[in-house]
């Protein structure tokens, strides 16, 4: 080889930094943990931001964020929280649930960064795997509150997002779609019913996973919280992976990883579902699906759906039998493999099976592809067993795969599936890889491409990290291993860190780590960093020689550096055709030196074989610090802009060599030139502003005063280029600063520590104080007489300052000095000694090599200094264990050395151990609940044994060691089984004889030995002799006292305990005779038990038979019933239209009596007498007009608080009032109009500020009263020409149809009605019948009467009655009692008919009365009626006397609710039917049969015909809207309830319920009843309030339920219809009201209502008039006056009367 050939040759240095954790780093070799973060609670996930270095933790109930170096920044607790696997998420709006929640952990299931968002996607296990978005610089705050507050359109499936359990899987990643929006693939373990995460019992439960998929594309956009979450992104896309809900058994997935490849998702899976089964088949899963990341369709309309990409195929590592099943951990990564130049991506994946082993294979993601591609191919084309259609699939499955010709796919197509290939494909040959390391208790991996060579990082369940370096041919070349704290497992996911690679995040149960994984700097030659075969070359220093070269070995190689120094070389052989040369470098004190104004030197190295130079190059040696010093203005870019590797520190402004992790103000060579700072000074002075300069500066801002305590740090920011000075005590700018001394105070020091040390010195000594200088150079430090060195790189100006002690030969004690420029000097106030440390004594003298032993120094002054350190060498135990029985025997040697010692049995327990000896420790074995193989662990001296050598054996021994050292194997089988000979569980036996038991013991795997037995018979141990080990025998020579009666016979085997038979003591004979005669009793008892249970057995069955029967005849009962209310309400509507005789007259009562009626309806007989016949001399017409509105209110409110009206109640007493005030104004209304409407303002005045909804809806006031009257008068033409025939018609409908049934003559229920308090609930069958009746002296031919069987002699002559005087007003029929009713029953024989005779019959204690079926009366019989001889009082019972004694009389049915009711026989009891409910139909019945007449009534009611407008309520109306908008009233409801409150509530459902003030007819209980139903539906239409009505709502609400919002409808129709009228002028309705006081002008005696009136206002005179004068308004208009002028007007009149008479 020419010599001219050139070596490149690259160094390069690594600074190591320490940690707690760098205990044992030259066992792991390049991997150090430079950082760790320990958590309390378990660890769940974690993720690392690019860009930031922001690292977040999520662990159970707890996230964390954390800096670079795990320091943390901010933490949120997350739970425990109330929840409960079968309730929905309480963010849910509308869910309650009944289940009890508890408090339950939140368990961490997905924690993914989306950075072009800002927030952190935070889902947990509570609330069915509910997710929240956290915002990324502050995790404590939420970035987006979802469900919105308020939203009502949130779904299940938007909160149901994770796995709801904390051992269930959930995996995800974000991504952007081609349209720029967010996306969030999640994929699930399913937990609903059926699995091992569902609560028992439960299965019909189901609510979490019901329709959640297994796999989902979700929104992520957090720009539309309406579609968040959503899988329903698009409406033609299919973004769900769901499995048939009768195959999941069968697909159990349990997901590990989810990662981007290209433009593909992949999905690592386990099916579960047939683990344990087929331990050599593959379980291991690798989906993909295709991501719209990039628009590469050609057709927009096209929409790719998820299962139309989905496929997935097998993987297998392993092969021949060996096959690892389980996938644990996958990595992808791009790596130099095989022949090929460039990057190549694999993806590495970790495996294990059932026995703990584990594996590391690699798949080429080439392989895959192509995979895909032809199996897609395969199922288009040639359609074969190695691809299927998934069918447990709900989107998208379909027909098998068919051959659809010589179709050619597209690229596209293949990958990612077509219109025609849209189903979800499973490829069933799996991919086969190798294995490339096997080892046990894998569980994690994560690789790397360094130089060109593979570096895998292995994680373990022991707590170990592996790094595996591989070569080309992915052949292992180098292993190192580190041990992690505590032993704990490793997380399956490894992330390096993004800022530099050189570092890896891992975590495991309880800490996240920051392990360095190329730590050179421990190696302190070339020979052993190139020893140690890292791939991290940037380590090594060596000579790499391209080309071909003679074989080396055997020859002497040397590098020689031209300045008479020659190394020797070594010789590396590789793979390649090369080899590497390693020489040691010159020491550092040999480089030449580097000339002035340069940073860099060239040094010669010539490479020579025996002597002979064969090739010779350079190598450059460099130093930063010279780079940063060359150009000082520029020496940030220029350090950073070097051809070698720079750091520029920000703070000290230095250019380094080396990076310092903790200096987090470090930049490095990646960061461009502009991160670098430049200096300004900024003054207060205008800058010019010029457009055309293009500048681009970095100013730096200061401010002086801060950070500047004293005159030291002040000038000592003259470093930093800060132009600050001390002066008046404060630190300025120089240019404020008058006069400024350079001079600073003498230092002060306020503290030091420690304030000890060793002679040898060495100690590093901290000083804390003021003005101790302005920078390192010029602070000098000495304890007395001996120098203590500064440490610069520890110095902070002028606060403090940390130096090392020197050395003194002598114990003393002194000041500290600081000593500034030579000139100014501050000493302490302590005092610093030096101590000489002794050690007195130590015990334990020696201990277990494992470490462990608690070790007690005592001596002086052990805690001199300023850091103690304690080395105790140690000596090596020898384990070994044997097991036997239930006491394990542990042997050994050294023994004598632990001082505690504990056996874990993993999975069961822990117990402790006793030392017994130097050499044997004996424990007592766990119990364990089945059958099984444990592991077993022991603890000595609280650290665990992990075998027989020591715990470290150099740094050539790889530290990792198999789990299984110091594992031992403890096999659980079933407890033996013992038994006598003849497995007789009573043996007998004689006191005072010996006794001998033969004990049988089972099969079993024990291998117990004798010793290990005992036998117990009550408190006597037996002797035991062994004949095999099968059988053995009990005795005891001694005697048994015959008091013990019976002894068990308990068998033991260490705490195996179990009593086998018992021993029975024979006693006397009379003992024998007293057990056969209680034998004899027992069974003379027994069989008496036996006929009492056979004759019981035989009633119930009876009983059985009976309440069958009775079950059977009610279904029939209930089947019958059904069926007629079905046919009545089809028929009785077209009967009862046919029947009902329109020609009838209406009976209107006239004016005056509807009027008094209405006014005075409890007293209106007494009334309608006086008012219209009386007379009285009242002839003062000015009388009327002394009245006032004022005079009114005030008698109105006196009268509410009178005496008078306590006793006869209120609103009796207001009702007079105003009804005496109506009918005395009768004759001028528009002036009662007056009145009424300003008493209405005043108590409109009073409502509003209150409560204005209550308004009018009681009549509590005279006011309210007049208004009720108001619309009576004003109504009542309109009542009588419009309302009056639908309203009549009703009536006539309701009482035809309730007397086409059977009514009760004595509680007045009947088979029809509305009212389910009235309905007869018994099923009394009614057949009609007619008769024909004649009435003597009536004028009247014989008549036709339809009667039914059941009806009492009393009603069947009021239907006679009604027969013959149905166009008469009923005041003019005659009474039933006042009739008798003759029947002509053959011939010449006739029979007056009573209710009540001697043919009576009595029925359970009562008399039941007479009916048509108790006369017997045929079809067509022929009746007389006559009235009855007044003189003649013996000739029947009158209804009157028929119902003074109801007590004891019935009809129909028993009456259920007298006193002596609960005293019936239990034969009467049966009678009641014990499901009355179903009679309820017949309310049906009866409302279908009214709704016609009950719809022309409304209709009637609530419309406006247009020759009668209602003119007084479009009056009314109009002044009630007017008031609202004089007091800002706009609540549409208000209106709406005061109108109701006026028209509706104060008239029209007054007549509804009273037609006897509108008609001459008569108003029956029954009928009342019925009107009060529809009266509360005419009610609930005007209601502005919804119905909330449920099953326990009284039927009265519930018959009209559905014709209610179709009545609200009309009844706001009619209140817009009045409103849209023309306005009525004063002067219109003044006419309106004067015709109507014209047409009844001289109908009612107003002489008679004044004097009630002034009744009322002499009785309050003085309360009246004293008001009067109070208020100023009636002071001024003198009404105090007037009012006592009508009182003597009054009297005069009254006493000329009284003079005249």
């Amino acid at each position: 080889m020419p010599p001219s050939e050139k070596i490149a040759v690259l160094i390069l240095g690594v600074l190591v930094l320490e940690s707690p954790w760098n205990a044992h780093h030259s066992l792991a070799s390049a991997l150090q943990i430079q950082q760790a973060f320990a958590s309390q609670n378990q660890t769940n996930n974690f993720v690392v931001d690019e860009v930031s270095r922001k690292v977040y933790l999520a662990t159970v109930n707890m996230v964390y964020q954390l800096n670079g170096t795990l320091s943390v920044e901010v933490e949120k607790r997350t739970g425990p929280v109330e929840d409960n696997l079968l309730c929905h998420a309480p963010q849910l709006p509308q869910a309650p649930c009944e289940h009890p929640k508890s408090l339950t952990d939140n368990f961490n299931k997905l924690l993914e960064l989306d950075r072009e968002q800002g927030v952190l996607v935070v889902c947990g296990s509570v609330y069915q795997g509910f997710c929240e978005l956290r915002k990324m610089e502050n995790i404590s705050e939420i970035a987006v509150e979802f469900p919105p507050h308020g939203e009502k359109t949130v779904f299940p499936s938007m909160l149901n997002i994770a796995a709801n359990h904390p051992n269930a899987s959930t995996v995800g990643l974000i991504f952007r779609s081609h349209g720029g929006n967010t996306r969030l693939l999640v994929g699930a373990t399913y937990t609903g019913a059926g699995t091992q995460f569902f609560p028992k019992n439960h299965s019909k439960e189901d609510l979490r996973f019901e329709n959640t998929p297994e796999i989902a594309i979700r929104s992520l956009n957090i720009n539309d919280l309406s579609r968040l979450f959503t899988y329903d992104i698009n409406p033609s896309e299919d973004n769900v992976f769901k499995i048939k809900q009768e195959v999941k058994q069968k697909n159990k997935l349990n997901f590990v990883h989810a990662f981007i490849q290209k433009t593909y998702a992949y999905i690592a899976i386990n099916n579960d579902a047939n683990m344990g089964h087929k331990q050599n088949q593959p379980n291991s899963i690798l989906a993909r699906i295709c991501l719209d990341t990039e628009n590469t369709r050609k057709s927009t309309s096209e929409s790719r759906k998820l299962t139309e990409s989905f496929i997935q195929m097998p993987l297998q590592c392993g092969y021949n039998g060996n096959i690892y099943n389980r996938l644990v951990s996958v990595h992808p990564a791009a790596i130099h493999s095989g022949s090929g130049e460039g990057l190549e991506s694999h993806l590495f994946g970790v495996f294990t099976k059932s026995d703990r082993k584990s594996a590391l294979c690699a798949f080429r993601f080439s392989d895959i592809e192509e995979e895909i591609r032809q199996g897609r191919r395969n199922c288009s084309n040639s359609p074969s067993s190695d691809v299927q259609v998934l069918d447990s699939v709900i989107q998208g499955s379909g027909a098998a795969c068919v051959h659809k010709g010589n179709l050619v796919l597209q690229p596209e197509q293949l990958d990612c599936g077509a219109a025609h290939l849209q189903h979800p494909l499973a490829l069933r040959r799996p991919l086969r890889a190798t294995p490339l390391f096997e080892s046990l208790g894998l569980s994690s991996v994560a690789v790397d491409n360094i130089h060109n060579h593979t570096v895998v990082f292995l994680g373990t369940s022991t707590g170990r990290l592996r790094k595996l370096t591989l070569l080309k041919n992915l052949t292992v070349a180098n292993q190192w291993a580190l041990k992690l704290p505590a032993g704990e497992s490793v997380h399956h996911i490894m992330t390096f860190d993004p800022m530099d690679r050189n570092y890896l995040y891992l975590m495991t149960s309880h800490h996240l780590l920051r392990v360095k994984v190329a730590a050179c700097g421990q190696y302190r030659s070339c020979s052993d960093c190139l020893g140690a075969g890292d791939a991290h070359f940037y380590c090594d220093v060596g000579i790499l020689i391209n080309g071909s070269v003679p074989d080396l070995v055997g020859s002497r190689v040397e590098c020689d550096y031209g300045l008479g120094v020659a190394t020797v070389a070594t010789v590396h052989l590789d793979y390649g055709p090369a080899q590497i040369q390693t020489c040691p470098l010159l020491p550092r004190e040999r480089y030449p030196h580097i000339p002035s104004g340069r940073d860099h030197l060239m040094v010669p190295v010539a490479i020579k074989v025996n002597g002979t130079s064969v090739v010779s190059g350079t190598f450059l040696i460099y130093d930063c610090e010279r780079t940063g010093a060359i150009h000082p203005k520029i020496a940030c870019i220029s350090c950073l802009s070097t051809r070698w590797r720079c750091y520029w520190d920000q703070n000290s402004h230095s250019c380094l060599s080396t990076k310092d992790d903790s200096k987090p103000s470090l930049l490095e060579v990646s960061y461009p030139s502009p991160m670098c700072t430049s200096r300004m000074y900024c003054v207060n002075k205008a800058l010019p502003f010029v457009p055309s300069l293009s500048l681009s500066l970095s100013v730096e801002v200061y401010n002086c005063g801060v950070g500047s305590g004293d005159c030291s740090q002040c000038w000592g920011r003259e470093d930093q280029g800060h132009l600050c000075g001390w002066c008046d005590n404060i630190c300025r700018t120089r240019d404020d600063c008058q006069y400024m001394s350079s001079q600073c105070p003498d230092p002060e020091i306020t503290k030091i520590s420690p304030l000890s040390g060793p002679l040898e010195g060495g100690t590093l000594l901290t000083v804390q104080g003021r003005n101790m200088g302005r920078r390192a150079d010029v602070v000098k430090v000495s304890i007395g007489m001996v120098p203590c060195k500064i440490l610069p790189y520890r110095y902070t100006v002028s606060v403090q300052l940390v130096c090392v002690t020197g050395q003194t030969f002598d114990p003393t004690n002194d000041v500290v000095r600081v000593t500034v420029n030579q000139n100014a000097m501050g000493v302490s106030k302590e005092v610093y000694s030096y101590l000489v440390p002794k050690l007195l004594s130590m015990e334990p003298r020696k201990g277990s090599r494992s470490g462990g032993t608690r070790v007690t120094l005592r001596g002086e002054y052990l805690d001199t200094g300023s850091q103690v350190r304690v080395k105790v060498n140690g000596t090596q135990d020898f384990v070994v264990c044997t097991s036997g029985g239930r006491t394990i025997t542990v042997t050994g040697q050294g023994f004598d050395l632990v001082q505690s010692v504990s056996m874990e049995v993993l999975g069961i327990g822990q117990d402790a151990c006793k030392v017994q000896s130097t050499s044997m420790i004996t424990c007592s074995s766990l119990a364990s609940s089945q059958s099984q193989q444990a592991t077993v662990e022991f603890l000595l001296n609280g650290v665990l044994y992990t075998g027989d050598g020591p715990a470290f054996d150099g740094p050539d021994q790889e530290e990792e060691e198999e789990p299984h050292r110091g594992h031992f194997l403890l096999e659980y089988v079933e407890d033996p089984q013992f038994f006598t000979a003849n497995k007789e569980k009573l043996i007998k036996h004689h006191p005072g004889e010996p006794l001998t038991l033969i004990i049988n013991k089972g099969p079993s795997d024990l291998d117990l030995a004798p010793e290990e037995y005992s036998v117990m018979i009550g408190s006597y141990p037996c002797d035991i002799s062994f004949h095999n080990n099968q059988l053995f025998h009990c005795t005891i020579n001694g005697s048994l006292g015959s008091s013990e009666g019976e002894l068990p016979v308990t068998v033991r085997v260490g705490n195996f305990e179990r009593i086998i038979a018992k021993v029975q003591l024979g006693g006397s004979e009379l003992a024998i005779v007293v057990s056969i005669v209680v034998c004899c009793v027992l069974l003379l008892l027994c069989t008496v038990a036996l006929v009492v249970y056979c004759t019981k057995s035989r009633r119930a069955e009876r009983y059985w038979q009976k309440t069958l029967l009775q079950m059977e005849e009610m279904e029939s009962q209930i089947r019958d019933e059904i069926r007629k209310g079905f046919a009545e309400l089809q028929t009785d509507m077209t009967d009862l239209t046919k029947e009902l005789n329109r020609s009838q007259g209406i009976p209107f009562l006239e004016y005056k009596q509807f009027v008094t009626r209405t006014f005075f309806p409890k007293m209106c007989s007494d009334y309608e007498r006086s008012l219209v016949h009386g007379s009285l001399l009242w002839e003062s017409p000015n009388y009327l007009y002394c009245f006032t509105p004022s005079i009114l209110w005030d008698i109105s409110e006196h009268t509410r608080n009178s005496m008078y009206s306590q006793v006869w109640g209120l609103n009796h007493v207001v009702c007079s009032l105003a009804s005496l005030l109506t009918i005395a104004l009768h004759g001028k209304l528009e002036y009662y109009t007056s009145i009424m409407k300003d008493l209405l303002v005043d108590l409109i005045d009073a409502s509003a500020a209150k409560n204005p909804k209550l308004m009018l809806r009681r009549t509590e006031s005279v006011v309210e009263k007049m208004l009720t009257n108001w619309m009576s008068i004003c109504m009542y033409s309109y009542l009588k020409e419009t309302v009056g025939e639908p309203f009549f018609l009703l009536l006539c409908a309701i009482k035809q149809q309730i007397n086409k049934g059977s009514i009760d003559a004595i509680t007045g229920k009947a088979r029809y009605t509305l009212n389910e308090e009235w309905l007869l609930r018994e099923n009394v069958e009614a057949k009609p019948q007619n008769i024909n009746v004649s009435f003597q002296g009536c004028g009247m031919d014989s008549l036709a009467v339809k009667v039914v069987n059941t009806d009492t002699i009393c009603q069947v002559k009021e239907k006679i009655l009604e027969a013959f005087y149905k166009n008469l007003p009923f005041s003019q029929w005659p009474r039933a009692e006042d009739v008798d009713l003759e029947w002509f029953a053959s011939g010449s024989n006739s029979r007056i008919l009573q209710d009540l005779d001697n043919t009576s019959v009595m029925e359970d204690g009562r008399k039941k009365l007479n009916t048509v079926t108790h006369y017997q009366i045929p079809e067509g019989a022929s009746f007389a009626m006559s009235m009855k001889d007044k003189r003649d009082n013996t000739l029947g019972r009158g209804r009157s006397q028929t119902h003074t004694h109801t007590h004891t009389l019935c009809h129909l049915v028993l009456p259920h609710d007298e006193p002596f009711e609960n005293k019936k026989s239990h034969r009467q009891s049966h009678r009641k039917k014990v499901l009355p409910e179903i009679y309820l139909t017949r309310l049906l019945s009866t409302k279908g049969t009214l709704q016609k007449f009950l719809d022309d009534l409304f209709q009637a009611i609530l419309s406006i015909p247009a020759e009668r407008p209602p003119l007084a309520i479009k009056y009314f109306f109009d002044f009630l809207e007017e008031q609202a908008d004089k007091r800002g009233i706009t609540d549409p409801d208000t209106l709406h309830i005061w109108k109701t409150n006026c028209l509706p509530l104060r008239f029209w459902v007054n007549i509804l319920k009273n037609p006897q003030f509108v008609f001459d007819i008569e108003k029956t209980d029954h009928m009342d009843a019925c009107l009060s139903v529809i009266a509360q539906a005419f009610i609930d239409a005007c209601s502005v309030s919804d119905l909330q009505l449920g099953k326990d709502s009284p039927t009265n609400k519930l018959l009209y339920a559905k014709e209610i919002p179709e009545y609200k409808k009309r009844v706001q129709c009619y209140y817009k219809q009045i409103h849209e009228m023309a306005p009525l002028s004063e002067q219109e309705m003044n006419a309106h009201l004067a015709e109507e006081s014209r047409k009844y002008r001289n109908e009612f005696n107003t002489n008679l209502a004044l004097t009630e009136i002034y009744k009322y206002a002499k009785k309050y005179r003085n309360q009246v008039v004293s008001a009067l004068e109070s208020n100023p308004t009636a002071k001024r208009t003198q009404l105090h006056h007037k009012f006592e002028q009508v009182i003597a007007l009054v009297e005069d009149n009254i006493y000329e009367c009284s003079s005249e008479a």
